[in-house]
C-alpha cells in the first residue's frame, strides 16, 4: 500500500506537506472569516466589513508561490491575506474591534489591514486606488535593487477605474516587477460584469500594453499556485508585470449589509460544489495522506486560533484619546527627512 502511495505521491506536481499547508491556511481562513461574520451580526465588530469566503485558493496559492522579502497590496477584502502570510489571527480580529492591539493599532478596522512584518501593505479602502501604489511599491524594489516582486490585487470593478490603465502603461514601459490580480468574483458590489464592461474576459485588458496576460481558475488551489509561479519568475528576471485574471466567486454577500438580490440560491450552491477546501481535502483523501483523525486535528487546531484571537480582542483595551494625535503626521526624526 505504502509503495502505491508513493507512485501516485510521484504523479503529482505537489507534496503531500504542500496539501497539508493549504488545506489548514484555507480552513484558518474560512473559519474565521465565518466567526468574523457571526460577531459583525452581534455588533461586537462595526463599520464596514467585506469577508472573503470562497476565495481562499487565491490567498493559498499566491503565498505559496512567493517568498518572503515580497509585498502584498490588496482592497478593502483584505482578512485572509495577512492571515495566509503569517499574521497570527488575533491581530487581525483585534484590529476589526478598535483595539490597541490591532496591527493598524485599532485605527484602520476591517479595510485596512497592515503588516510590515510579513509584506503586507494594505487593505485599501478606495476600489482601485491600491493599483497604482502597488505599481510604485514594485518601483522601488526595483530602484532598491531587491528582486522582491509585488502581489497587487484587486476586484472585477476595480478594473473600471482609469488609475488601473495609467500603472499598467507605466508598469510594462519600466518593466517593473509586479503581478497584478484581478480577483473576479463576478460581481462589483452587485453589478455584474456583464452590465458594465463590453470586454467580459478581463485578461484581455492587459493585452493594450502588450503585457503577459491569462485567465486562471481561482476555485482551483493548484492552478492559482502555477499560474503565480511563472508570473513571479518573470517579475524576477526584470521581464516585468503579468495580469492574471483568477476567476472565483464569493459565497456571502459584498459585505454585511448585502441582501443579495441580484442572484440566485442556485448560482451560489453552483459555486459551492466547487469549493476549494473540499477539492484540496479530496486530493489528501485519495491519497491517504490524511484520515478522519487527522483532519479532527486540524480542525480543532484551526478552532483553537480563532477562539484565542475572539478573546485576544475582546479583552484588549481600546486606544486612548491621545492616540488619535498620532501616526497622522510624519515624525522629524524619520530617516529621509532632513531639516
Amino acid at each position: 500500500m505504502a509503495k502505491v502511495a508513493e507512485k501516485v505521491e510521484k504523479k503529482l506536481k505537489f507534496t503531500k506537506e504542500q496539501y497539508l499547508t493549504w488545506y489548514e491556511s484555507m480552513l484558518l481562513m474560512r473559519k474565521f472569516e465565518e466567526k468574523t461574520g457571526h460577531l459583525y451580526v452581534q455588533q461586537k465588530i462595526k463599520g464596514f466589513c467585506h469577508l472573503y469566503i470562497g476565495q481562499e485558493a487565491i490567498v493559498a496559492g499566491t503565498v505559496s508561490a512567493t517568498k518572503k522579502g515580497d509585498k502584498h497590496i490588496t482592497a478593502y477584502r483584505d482578512h485572509a491575506h495577512p492571515i495566509a502570510l503569517g499574521l497570527h489571527p488575533k491581530y487581525v480580529m483585534a484590529e476589526m474591534y478598535a483595539k490597541i492591539t490591532g496591527c493598524s493599532k485599532g485605527k484602520g478596522g476591517s479595510m485596512h489591514i497592515f503588516s510590515k512584518e510579513h509584506g503586507f501593505v494594505g487593505g485599501h479602502g478606495i476600489v482601485g486606488g491600491q493599483v497604482p501604489l502597488g505599481a510604485g511599491i514594485a518601483f522601488a524594489e526595483k530602484y532598491n535593487g531587491t528582486d522582491n516582486v509585488c502581489v497587487c490585487s484587486m476586484g472585477d470593478g476595480a478594473t473600471r477605474q482609469g488609475a488601473l490603465h495609467e500603472a499598467f502603461n507605466m508598469a510594462m514601459n519600466w518593466k517593473l516587477p509586479v503581478v497584478f490580480v484581478i480577483e473576479n468574483n463576478q460581481y462589483a458590489m452587485g453589478t455584474s460584469v456583464e452590465r458594465t464592461s463590453n470586454v467580459t474576459e478581463l485578461w484581455k485588458l492587459g493585452l493594450a500594453y502588450d503585457m503577459p496576460s491569462k485567465p486562471v481558475d481561482g476555485m482551483t488551489v493548484e492552478a492559482v499556485h502555477e499560474a503565480m509561479e511563472e508570473a513571479v519568475a518573470r517579475a524576477r528576471r526584470g521581464d516585468g508585470p503579468t495580469l492574471l485574471e483568477i476567476k472565483t466567486y464569493r459565497y456571502k454577500g459584498h459585505s454585511m449589509s448585502d441582501a443579495q438580490t441580484y442572484r440566485t440560491k442556485e448560482e451560489v450552491k453552483e459555486y459551492q460544489a466547487q469549493d476549494p477546501i473540499e477539492k484540496v481535502l479530496d486530493t489528501l483523501k485519495k491519497n491517504k495522506w490524511i484520515d478522519e483523525k487527522g483532519i479532527e486535528a486540524i480542525e480543532e487546531k484551526v478552532k483553537a486560533l480563532v477562539d484565542e484571537s475572539v478573546q485576544f480582542a475582546e479583552e484588549s483595551p481600546f486606544p486612548d484619546p491621545e492616540e488619535l494625535y498620532k501616526d497622522v503626521y510624519m515624525d522629524k526624526d524619520y530617516p529621509y527627512i532632513k531639516e
